[in-house]
């Protein structure tokens, strides 16, 4: 059975009162909202953008994504679908940190790489959230993501992936030389050095 979409007041009134938690059962009754999230990470609702930036903070935090890959608003009473024309969300600002306690066999973590996304959002990168980089097939054009939650990404913006790109060091695989950036513990593999 499925509910007539809600309006952007209607789903912050169902948020607040159901505590804005992602990650809670999925109700029965479902809905398609006239919602979607451009490339850029603008929320659009009738294909007006929302301007209101703390009402798309609110959504985000039910925003989910099955296993299929399409993207939800879940509250405790309602589910709808929603567009995503990439991923929920952009990293727009790079913080480089230094690593606190000890790393692997004793070595110091070194620098921690946080982002902040559009929504004010910040993650840092690690085993849970990892960075990986898509080319496309046709131009060969890398398109960066960090994963923010569950199976929710950020697109790490042009200029970020530039910053992030200098901190890279290149190293010899199997695969040939590559760019490899590090956060704590982990590194990342940002695609071939040339």
């Amino acid at each position: 059975m499925s509910t007539q979409a809600s309006t952007p007041s209607r789903l912050a009134d169902l948020i607040e009162k159901g505590g804005a938690l992602s990650g809670f059962p999925w109700p029965e009754e479902s809905g398609d909202y006239d919602m979607r999230i451009g490339r850029d990470g603008t929320w659009y609702y009738r294909g007006e953008p929302i301007g209101r930036k703390r009402l798309c903070q609110l959504f985000s935090t039910i925003l989910q994504r099955d296993a299929d890959g399409g993207y939800w608003l879940v509250t405790p009473v309602e589910r709808g679908r929603i567009t995503v024309d990439d991923a929920p969300f952009v990293a727009v600002e790079m913080s480089i940190g230094e690593g606190h306690g000890e790393g692997r066999k004793g070595e110091d973590r070194g620098q921690v790489l946080s982002f902040r996304t559009n929504l004010d959002h910040w993650v840092t990168a690690d085993a849970d959230h990892r960075i990986s980089v898509v080319h496309d097939p046709d131009t060969g054009e890398p398109s960066p993501y960090i994963r923010f939650r569950d199976r929710l990404d950020a697109l790490i913006s042009r200029s970020v992936f530039y910053e992030l790109a200098d901190l890279a060091e290149e190293v010899e695989t199997a695969d040939g030389q590559r760019l490899v950036v590090r956060s704590g513990d982990e590194y990342f593999d940002l695609g071939p050095a040339e």
